[in-house]
């Protein structure tokens, strides 16, 4: 039995490392696929927004429907929909087409991330449920700083269409060891908001379709009513959240912070691509000094600074990302490994800190409203740094400097959620799955 467990938890852990890394994976292959397919420049952003968007969207009522009709059943119904609508992308033979399928396939991840962690509370007890939890985080932060790299490779030994079809073995061994994983559901089946879920998703559908596009930008009004109106209703956002000290500044800080991240990723690549006219593999290869520093900074944070310095080490974070970022124009590979040291001190002190304002029995709330915004932000990133980048592609400069006037907003959010008890005590709190970009 106890070895079941551990199998299921791996099944669970590929699950969600595969959902993660469809976020990133796509941006290195993006210029090859609109090279194979046509359309629109827009369309290189659409490629990885279709997917980001519908997933930040879905990510609170995929977590109710599992709650309600049971996490394992839940679970194996987003994964079948994720191998489906991945078989679906690899065929595709037209832009379009592939931009619905990686919404639908969007949709299916959103039912998939948020019930890792209710099965595994389901499956383990006591001190197998620590280490268990514990293997979330470098899985995760794994996923989500390697996704470039490896669209980079399976593109370049085979086609564009590998960074779809790797997702239908890996998911058809999850489907088939599922079966491991025990069922469970909330003690109070929650209620599902239908109405909140629709405004929630046509809020932020409307506020990314305009800057994607460059037009219709009174539609960003109607996007900003429509997540109003889904706030003020209170059912699907529990704002009980919001009555915290400092809940409401890091949604902000995590939005800015990760536009920055996923557009500077995808700017890199187009960059690389466009301008300097290197080779899909290259271009991955850009990225590595960014993970690799990333992976270092997080690991040497978690261990040792956070304890020491709290929500101090937010700012160091802030501080080096905006030398990086000044430097990128100007000595892009060293200036991305400084970026990667930055992010990795940031988003290790930031999750701590932003999980330390909530009361013990809110934390699963609002580490599930973290993550949506945070695909939310890596959203709005690709759409406006792409915009950005496409419209000005003889260099970095301008992308550059706006992603620096970003972050220094972002220090201002950042001060803004600052925990005085975090900074006197050094205490910790475990952090969200998704980290790095």
């Amino acid at each position: 039995m106890t070895n079941k467990r551990w199998i299921g938890l791996i099944a669970l852990l590929v699950a969600e490392a595969m959902n993660l890394l469809d976020a990133t994976i796509v941006q290195v292959a993006a210029p090859v696929i609109h090279g194979d397919l046509g359309g629109r420049t827009s369309d290189i952003q659409w490629f990885s927004a279709a997917y980001t968007l519908p997933f930040a969207a879905l990510l609170i009522t995929g977590g109710r429907l599992g709650d309600r009709y049971g996490r394992r059943r839940v679970f194996r119904i987003g994964v079948a929909a994720f191998v489906l609508t991945s078989t679906a992308c690899a065929l595709a033979m037209s832009p379009g087409l592939l931009i619905a399928s990686r919404a639908i396939q969007g949709a299916a991840a959103a039912l998939v991330i948020p019930q890792t962690i209710g099965l595994i509370k389901a499956g383990f007890t006591s001190g197998a449920l620590a280490k268990a939890l514990g293997t979330i985080g470098p899985v995760m932060g794994l996923a989500a700083i390697s996704g470039p790299l490896l669209g980079g490779f399976i593109t370049e030994v085979s086609t564009w269409r590998g960074v779809f079809l790797v997702n239908v073995p890996l998911g058809l061994a999850v489907l088939a060891l599922s079966h491991l994983l025990p069922e469970s559901a909330a003690p109070h089946r929650p209620k599902i908001d239908v109405l909140g879920t629709v405004l929630l998703a046509g809020g932020t559908a409307l506020i990314v379709y305009p800057i994607l596009q460059s037009r219709s930008w009174f539609l960003l009004i109607g996007g900003v009513v429509l997540l109003g109106l889904c706030l003020l209703r209170g059912n699907l956002i529990e704002t009980s959240l919001f009555a915290h000290r400092g809940f409401a500044p890091a949604l902000a800080t995590s939005t800015l912070f990760f536009a920055v991240m996923s557009g500077l990723t995808l700017v890199v690549v187009l960059h690389e691509q466009l301008t300097l006219h290197h080779g899909v593999m290259r271009a991955s290869l850009a990225l590595l000094p960014w993970s690799a520093a990333t992976g270092i900074a997080s690991l040497v944070a978690g261990q040792w600074l956070v304890a020491r310095f709290g929500s101090r080490l937010m700012y160091a974070g802030l501080g080096v990302l905006l030398v990086g970022l000044a430097a990128a124009p100007y000595a892009l590979l060293p200036a991305l490994a400084v970026v990667g040291f930055g992010v990795g001190l940031f988003t290790t002190a930031f999750f701590t800190e932003a999980l330390h304002r909530v009361e013990p029995h809110e934390t699963g709330s609002a580490a599930g409203l973290l993550n949506a915004v945070q695909q939310f932000g890596g959203t709005l990133g690709v759409a406006a740094f792409g915009t950005i980048f496409l419209h000005h592609p003889a260099s970095l400069d301008r992308t550059a400097w706006v992603a620096v006037a970003v972050v220094v907003v972002t220090v201002a959010t950042a001060h803004l959620m600052r925990s005085p008890r975090l900074l006197r005590r050094g205490r910790g709190a475990p952090a969200p799955a998704s980290i790095g970009r």
